[in-house]
């Protein structure tokens, strides 16, 4: 229902990742200088790392829009995992040089070094624990060369601290954690996205208490909250459409935010 105070709400929450997007929050915000920080350091290999839905791709994503406008930056965020198809791209997209014979890492060296550029060029690789400790070895190489400072982002997981990985241990130079957002977070979160759409009737529906139930109900985890959000106004805006003479509301109701959490798998009816 195009007309209802929700339809705008609901497309905010849309789980796409857009550096536009960007909710400044103080313990993102510091987490994002801080990365903005050792990208400026001459360090060779950055980490970006915590668990899924904390943020990363979208911290990376901005980091590549902010960047780009100063220096080359390369962003790869499906994983290439063909070695050779994984070194083209880059020698294409860094150096503007693909030739047609095998890429081998020795030729890709051998193209970074007579083309070097200043500042370093910086290659963005999102979801790197799905590349293999062979191709993470010749990332390895490469940034040794000095010829690319890489930036890229790991799942932490319950059963298994990605960072303590063989091929990762003595790789990472400087290393950023994400963390799940607080209650407190979460809401400043939610409201600043709505406000900057000018939602602001919808922002003010939001208080502690359902905030609380929206952060215990996604342990603060921002893609499952947006996922949430988008249930919850999307119940709203059906519920608009088949009630046309309803009453408009003045708070969002607890019992909504639970059917919007069954909706999206987050509890069981």
């Amino acid at each position: 229902m195009e007309n209802s105070l929700f339809s705008k709400p609901r497309e905010l929450f849309l789980d796409i990742v857009n550096p536009r997007d960007y909710v400044q929050i103080d313990s993102v915000s510091h987490m994002y200088q801080s990365l903005k920080s050792s990208v400026q350091k001459p360090l060779k290999m950055i980490l970006l790392y915590g668990r899924p839905g904390t943020g990363k791709s979208m911290l990376l994503h901005k980091l590549h829009h902010d960047l780009s406008k100063h220096q080359k930056v390369h962003m790869i965020s499906t994983p290439i995992i063909d070695e050779e198809d994984f070194l083209r791209v880059l020698a294409q997209n860094i150096f503007g040089h693909a030739p047609r014979e095998t890429m081998t890492l020795t030729r890709f060296l051998e193209i970074s070094s007579a083309l070097s550029m200043n500042p370093i060029p910086i290659v963005l690789l999102d979801e790197a624990q799905l590349y293999s400790s062979a191709l993470m070895e010749k990332i390895r190489l490469i940034s040794d060369a000095r010829s690319i400072k890489f930036v890229i982002t790991l799942h932490k997981t319950d059963k298994e601290d990605i960072i303590a990985k063989e091929h990762f241990q003595t790789r990472i130079w400087e290393s950023v954690e994400l963390q799940n957002a607080t209650a407190e977070e979460l809401k400043i979160y939610v409201q600043k996205k709505l406000l900057k759409a000018n939602c602001f009737d919808v922002a003010n529906m939001f208080n502690d208490k359902n905030m609380k139930l929206v952060a215990s109900l996604t342990n603060g985890n921002y893609r499952e909250t947006n996922k949430l959000l988008f249930s919850l106004f999307s119940l709203y805006c059906w519920y608009e459409e088949n009630n046309p003479n309803l009453i408009k509301y003045n708070s969002i109701k607890s019992k909504w935010i639970e059917m919007a959490a069954i909706h999206t798998g987050l509890i069981h009816a």
